[in-house]
Formats: C-alpha cells, structure tokens, sequence
C-alpha cells in the first residue's frame, strides 16, 4: 500500500512528557511527499525551529520541530554560551532544554561536555516518531526524511543514521557540539527492543543490542546519507564525518562564529542542498 499523509492526530501519542514537538505542514497537507525534522542547540527549544521551519516554507515538506528530551536547571544557564534566535519572542527564552542523557563537566576544561550521550534522545526519536509514526503507522521510509540540526542537535542528528545503519533522505549540521559525530552515537544501536525499518524494497532488522551484520564490516562501511556540514570546528572533526559518511558538503561561513544563519549568502548552501535532496527547482 502507498504511504497516507500524516495528520495531527497520529502525533497525538508524543504527548508534552514523551517527546513535544511543533509541525508544519505544506499546503496544501496532501502535496506532502519529505519530512525535515529539527533539532535545536543546547539551552533552546522547539518553538524558534519550527518559526525557522514556516519561514524556510520547503515545498512538499512536513517539518516536524522536536524539543529536548531534557530541561536545564537555571543555575547552569551561565554556562551556557548559545544565544537565542533573534525571531524568538520573550516570552519564549525561558524554556531551556537539551538532547543529552546528562549535563556532564569536561574534567580537562571545566565545560559542558559536547558528548553528553545521546541514548534517550535517540532511543525517542528513531523508536517513537521516525519508526511508531513516520514508518510503521504511516508507511513512509527513513529515506523520504531529511534530518537539521544546530549545536548539540547538530550532534545528534548526525549520529541518528549510523545508531541504526539507516539511510536517510540527507542530514544538514550546523556547527555540531561534538565537532562531528558524536563517539557515543558511531555504530551503536540507541535501542533495547526489536527494531524493523522496512525501506522500500528492502527489510532491515536488528534484534535487542545484536546486529545482524559482522561488526567489523559495520565500522568499516559508510552510510550513504548526504550531509551537509555547516562551520564544522575543525579540519579534524571534518574527517571524522567522512569516515562515517561516504557522501559529505563542508560550508564554511566567512564569519568565524558558530550560529543559525543570518543572510541570503549563508543560507543559499543550505537551500541547494535541499533543492538537490527534494529534487526541485525552487531557489
């Protein structure tokens, strides 16, 4: 059977303790055909992604903007160096969250550690929205899903599509906390339960913490999703996202500093990228 369009009552199950998010739809909802789903920074939300997600308007695209799986207490507010977007309201900087299993001190430098874990986030993302909804009660595959991400959601996006050795429609990193893929997300499965993702003409199964491929072909093989890395911190975190990935876009800002976005010349890397995953002529 082909895939039905999504509605809001099939998201209903991620209520605002399981996994909150904010969707867009196209217009109209049935010309859907991609999902872009959005990961904000450390110490933001959901709410600015999914104004950054209206104003980028993608054709065909439903855009599905999550927020954390965990808040930040205030006391650990001056720690954190990321700045709000310049659209988001007031009212709405007082919501604080991040995508680690913990908020962990680097015991070298004293910061936060870029590499927090990422099982929960992980775990929640793939299990509950991109498997319970998008593929098994929809009928869509991870290849029709396009992953964004900035800062620490950076980070986990990059490391969604290696947890599961999945192919996804493409994967845009804006300056990821851990420099690139995160250690605690190469190769490994975010999961304890029985995973099947059935892609189109093709069934991939893992059982609990087992894979069904021999490990060392596993770590030796690139997953074939597109990622475009945005001000990438180092040469060195640069590789690394090649050693994972056989298909990799570096952009580098003439700006040092790592943020969203702020002009047509730093946006437009970002909308080719997508005009060549979604195959359309829209730039």
């Amino acid at each position: 059977m082909p895939p039905r369009i999504p509605t809001h009552a099939d998201f209903a199950s991620l209520s605002s303790t399981t996994l909150p998010l904010a969707l867009h739809f196209p217009v109209p909802p049935e010309s859907t055909t991609t999902f872009l789903i959005l990961f904000h920074g450390l110490g933001d939300s959901e709410l600015p992604f999914a104004m950054f997600a209206r104003n980028l308007h993608l054709p065909n695209t439903l855009a599905i903007s999550v927020r954390g799986t965990s808040s930040i207490p205030p006391s650990m507010l001056h720690d954190l160096h990321q700045a709000p977007l310049p659209s988001q309201p007031q009212q709405q900087q007082q919501q604080y969250y991040h995508w680690g299993d913990d908020l962990l001190l680097d015991q070298a430098t004293g910061d936060l550690d870029p590499d927090p874990g990422f099982s929960r986030a992980c775990a929640l993302v793939t299990e509950k929205l991109v498997r319970g909804i998008l593929v098994e009660r929809c009928g869509w595959d991870t290849s029709d899903v396009l992953l964004f991400g900035f800062g620490q959601g950076a980070a986990l996006a990059l490391g969604l599509p290696l947890t599961e050795g999945l192919t996804y429609k493409g994967v845009v990193a804006i300056g990821p906390d851990a420099g690139g893929v995160p250690a605690s997300m190469r190769a490994k499965k975010c999961g304890t339960t029985t995973m099947t993702m059935t892609l189109r003409g093709k069934q991939q199964a893992q059982q609990g913490q087992g894979r069904l491929e021999d490990a060392k072909d596993e770590e030796e093989r690139t997953n074939d999703t597109p990622v475009l890395l945005v001000q990438g911190q180092s040469r060195q975190d640069e590789n690394a996202v090649r050693e994972s990935y056989g298909n990799v876009q570096v952009v580098r800002w003439k700006r040092s500093e790592v943020d969203m976005p702020r002009s047509k010349e730093e946006m437009i890397p970002i909308m080719k990228f997508f005009a060549e995953r979604l195959k359309s002529g829209f730039l």
